[in-house]
């Protein structure tokens, strides 16, 4: 294997991704860990009744999903760019398995609206019917959060190779990624699957702080990267 510089790292367009992966971070932390803990509740009735009393805050949350789809999608686009001759094959990998979360995450948000369509609209059901089909979709949303996060963890594990591989990004934010994808991999199986064991949960709770704080880190290290030279890596075939 032979070490080359390449022209393709372009120092805008990662500053860019790092203002981008802070701006999923905010959003993201808002839609999908405030508000529905904020709505959702133990019980249909109660999870009608907080979406009904807090319409504006639910509109929020839509708003903020739609803008951390659309940043996801730019961000998919630049990290390609950014490290596809790092490894093209894996860089593919990157690219499909995000863009198979941002599909789920729109199907997700389908999911989420759905509630608020049945209460604002007369459907004729019986109101015990119909609460409990709010939150059918709700628990639907609930899941679907497990779901992207396969991808997103298929995503981290290739992001964190593509970084380990290069010369330019710090290799302690690539293990940080690599390592814990494993933490979005396990929760998602592990809730999928229903499955109750604790040092399961303490084990992907481990994980997941270490690839946020990785991600964070990874992002704030594009934001703030001043270096004008071309990155130096080892092409790699995989």
């Amino acid at each position: 294997m032979s070490t080359a510089s390449q022209s393709n790292w372009d120092p805008g367009a990662a500053r860019t991704a790092g203002a981008l992966y802070l701006a999923i971070a905010v959003c993201g932390g808002f839609s999908i860990g405030y508000v529905p803990m904020q709505i959702v509740a133990g019980d249909a009735a109660t999870s009608s009744a907080n979406l009904l009393a807090n319409q504006g805050l639910f509109r929020l949350g839509l708003i903020a999903d739609s803008l951390v789809i659309l940043f996801e999608l730019a961000l998919t686009a630049i990290l390609y760019q950014m490290f596809r001759h790092v490894g093209p094959k894996m860089a593919m990998v990157a690219l499909i398995s995000r863009a198979g979360m941002i599909t789920v995450m729109g199907i997700n948000m389908l999911l989420w609206v759905m509630p608020y369509i049945l209460l604002s609209r007369s459907t004729g059901w019986e109101t015990a019917q119909l609460h409990a089909l709010v939150q059918m979709f709700f628990d639907a949303h609930a899941t679907g959060v497990f779901v992207w996060q396969l991808f997103f963890g298929a995503h981290l594990l290739a992001l964190g190779w593509l970084i380990l591989k290069s010369d330019v990004v710090p290799r302690l934010l690539g293990w940080g990624l690599f390592v814990g994808a494993f933490g979005y991999l396990l929760q998602g199986i592990v809730e999928l699957t229903f499955t109750n064991i604790a040092a399961l949960d303490y084990s992907y709770i481990a994980l997941l702080v270490i690839v946020t704080i990785s991600e964070i880190s990874f992002g704030l290290w594009l934001l703030i990267r001043r270096s004008r030279t071309s990155p130096q890596f080892t092409p790699a075939t995989a």
